[in-house]
């Protein structure tokens, strides 16, 4: 399977930049990942959240393919313990996904496109969290999720 992180604009402060690499770089022990940044918009000025959500479905849209399993991560989406999140994976991997993408917004979240093009929607917490910080908490539950498909001791419960 493979799988990749598809997110909008960098990520531009340091210790964020820092843990996700590291859970990148673990993560590829385990499955073939990818993170794929799509350039933040230009010339935002103005723009209303609607149009920029908007603007931002043309991107993220031209990035996935038919073939393709969609995840959101929005706030709506449903809850997992990380146990229940390893379960999600190894269900997707039984069903013979080859391409699960899983896509964060920008700070506005997603166009209604965006929605129907999803399969699925998981929220990582009822709280709000700054889109560049669920990066790093999604690669670290998505390694947490290997570890424990592996039984090995990274997560205690």
């Amino acid at each position: 399977m493979n799988i990749k992180l598809l997110v909008i604009s960098k990520t531009d402060i340091a210790y964020l930049q820092e843990g996700i690499a590291e859970y990148c770089k673990r993560l590829k022990h385990y499955v073939n990942f990818e993170l794929e940044v799509i350039p933040a918009l230009k010339d935002q000025k103005g723009a209303s959240p609607e149009e920029i959500k908007e603007r931002e479905a043309v991107l993220l849209l031209k990035k996935l393919q038919g073939a393709d399993r969609i995840v959101l991560l929005d706030e709506h989406g449903k809850e997992h313990t990380s146990v229940g999140f390893s379960q999600y994976i190894q269900k997707q991997m039984n069903a013979g996904v080859r391409n699960l993408v899983f896509v964060v917004g920008g700070a506005f979240g997603f166009a209604p496109s965006v929605y129907a093009a999803a399969h699925d929607k998981i929220s990582l917490s009822q709280m709000t969290f700054n889109h560049q910080m669920v990066r790093l908490f999604f690669v670290e539950q998505l390694y947490r999720a290997f570890t424990i498909l592996h039984h090995e001791p990274y997560h205690n419960e």
